[in-house]
């Protein structure tokens, strides 16, 4: 029998009376991940089809999400972060207002002055959070430290390009550019599988 992975998560006050929309997000996220790691079997050990089974009970306050696999595979590994990205969400201060923002949109994090960003697709927001504090909240999430002063969301990288040093061009889905330092380097190549 294979490895079961079991993946708990708790719907936040705001969401608890509406369960059903806070699963559509999360099933959405997890067909995202299937269709775009293109989970195909290779092996011939079996149809590479995914199955998803919903159970309802209107006296459960919370959300329960269990994947059972043959065991854990890259794509497996990506449908984990992705659950564990889809339940966070991170506040940003933007001209006197308060906003909350889902970390699977944040393309990246970085600090200048003491002072510490969330950048989105088209937005920059300030936040009270220290950076090695977001580490720490993301840390089953798709985010991984690009240098000392920048956190980068694996999702939303566009390419890759080695640099003098052994450093790491990273082109973000936004077309903005950050490095890799090579302390770092190597965990991303690492990850994306290529040398």
């Amino acid at each position: 029998m294979g490895d079961t992975v079991r993946s708990i998560f708790k719907a936040d006050k705001h969401c608890a009376g509406n369960l059903a929309a806070v699963w559509g997000n999360w099933v959405s996220g997890l067909l995202r991940i299937w269709t775009e790691s293109a989970m195909v079997d290779t092996e011939g050990k079996g149809d590479g089809s995914v199955k998803i089974t919903v159970h309802t009970d209107a006296e459960e306050k919370e959300i329960n999400i269990h994947v059972t696999c043959p065991g854990m595979t890259p794509e497996i590994e990506r449908i984990l972060s992705m659950l564990h990205m889809l339940n966070k969400q991170l506040v940003g201060h933007k001209e006197g207002e308060m906003h909350l923002i889902e970390a699977a949109d944040v393309l990246y994090i970085d600090t200048a002055d003491k002072r510490t960003f969330l950048y989105t697709k088209n937005e920059m927001y300030e936040t009270e959070l220290k950076l090695y504090e977001l580490e720490e909240q993301l840390k089953d999430a798709d985010f991984f430290r690009a240098n000392k002063s920048c956190i980068i969301n694996f999702r939303h990288i566009a390419s890759l390009k080695s640099e003098l040093n052994r450093r790491l061009l990273v082109t973000m889905t936004n077309g903005e550019k950050l490095i890799v330092s090579r302390q770092y380097a190597e965990y991303v190549k690492e990850k994306l599988g290529v040398r």
